[in-house]
């Protein structure tokens, strides 16, 4: 399984573009679209989790590391995947949640949230130190973290080998676009400089040999740069190769390692093709998902509304707005604006803030009201012509158009990752 991932370095050294993607997403559809495409397509499938969506403590999700592997691997065998080709790997792993308390209680928060990832089966570690924590600097120098990841990996190490499990495969790294999005207006997004890259693999090198970790260190298949990639809540950046020619060139010298780019949400195909050309040969998304789920429910509201008498005007969009207002948490402070730009954002962000809200009672009774309705029910093309026009041959079955609509993006992927 994570034998898969170390094959990507050997393929770029090959002159072979190939990738994989890393789809960082709780919903369960999302998971659905994302187990069902790899069944039908035998390819592997790499499902990730936050720290801050998925952790011992159970996360903003409610879900423990095991938890969400079960919700998975049921899904999975609903689907038919062979259970070889399902990859788990552990996004941010580090301080991140708790990066408001000191350093030291921190730390051994994040150390018992890697632990718990591993003896989960999480077998793609991701370690992410490069927060400061209360009382330290936002940005942390790169020897700081460079140690706290050491230390973290030997957690990792000792995990893996207590559970009897495979040792893991680590991506490390620490410069990487604002998680969830930025939350302003983008103009440009300047790619990580040559110089920086190399001096993060060789600081990391160093402190993971002065640990004991040169084994480890051999597993490490990728670092985290900044291609020039990024989207905020109205616009995204387009991958230009050209600025990022020099990053690339990186590789030239580190033939085991592939980069993995954040924030490819939204990106076009022809960008995420050049994305794999290019060496970064893991792409995440997760915002760009949910969007899409989101635009496909929003739409079957919409249709409901128009089909179905009993059901009212566009209730599902009234108990999500309801929601956001009373528990404004997940999206204050990341959209900016007046009050009619504010319910703009809220609904229809790139950013996608609405994510987090899908999980809680109200949000769920909505979305089941709104299948019910829709339940039995031919959905008259003209219908799906007006408010979904992209899925007007995608049937008018409404949880089979909400699956259309994620795997449409899980296509762009596909045939990104796998050029031909």
């Amino acid at each position: 399984m994570s034998n898969y991932l170390l094959e990507l370095a050997t393929a770029r050294r090959n002159g072979i573009p190939l990738g994989i993607t890393s789809v960082c997403s709780a919903h369960p559809t999302v998971l659905r679209a994302a187990v069902r495409r790899a069944s039908a397509t035998k390819q592997h499938v790499l499902i990730e989790a936050t720290c801050n969506q998925v952790n011992h403590l159970g996360g903003y999700t409610g879900m423990t590391p095991a938890d969400f592997v079960s919700l998975v691997k049921a899904i999975a065998a609903e689907e038919g995947l062979e259970r070889s080709l399902l990859i788990f790997g552990g996004d941010h792993l580090g301080p991140n949640p708790w990066r408001k308390e000191h350093a030291e209680a921190a730390l051994a928060k994040a150390r018992d949230m890697v632990e718990a990832y591993v003896a989960a089966g999480f077998s793609k570690i991701h370690i992410d130190t490069s927060m400061g924590c209360a009382g330290e600097p936002a940005a942390l120098d790169d020897r700081t973290i460079a140690r706290r990841a050491a230390d973290l990996c030997q957690v990792a190490e000792d995990a893996a080998n207590a559970a009897g499990l495979p040792p893991p495969v680590y991506v490390l790294g620490t410069e990487v676009p604002v998680p969830g999005g930025a939350d302003h207006m983008l103009d440009r997004v300047e790619p990580t400089s040559p110089e920086a890259a190399r001096s993060t693999i060789s600081i990391h090198r160093e402190i993971f040999a002065a640990a004991g970790l040169d084994d480890a260190f051999e597993r490490v298949l990728a670092f985290v740069v900044q291609p020039g990639v990024e989207f905020g809540s109205e616009n995204f950046v387009e991958y230009n190769p050209p600025k990022a020619v020099n990053l690339a060139g990186v590789l030239r010298d580190h033939g085991k390692l592939v980069f993995e780019a954040h924030s490819t949400d939204y990106q076009p195909e022809e960008a995420l093709t050049a994305l794999v050309r290019d060496g970064f040969s893991i792409l995440k998304v997760g915002p760009g998902l949910t969007f899409a789920y989101r635009q496909a429910l929003y739409g079957l509201d919409m249709i409901a509304s128009e089909l179905v008498p009993s059901y009212g005007t566009r209730p599902l969009v009234a108990t999500m707005e309801r929601l956001m207002l009373e528990h404004p948490g997940d999206w204050q402070g990341h959209y900016h604006g007046d009050d009619a730009s504010l319910r703009l954002q809220r609904h229809y962000s790139y950013s996608d803030r609405i994510r987090y809200y899908w999980n809680r009672p109200e949000a769920a009774s909505a979305v089941q009201t709104l299948l019910d309705a829709l339940k039995g029910r031919s959905i008259p093309q003209p219908l799906l012509h007006q408010f979904l026009p992209g899925w007007a041959t995608a049937g008018s079955n409404a949880e089979g158009i909400l699956l259309n609509a994620v795997d449409d993006v899980l296509a762009i992927y596909e045939r990104a990752i796998h050029q031909r």
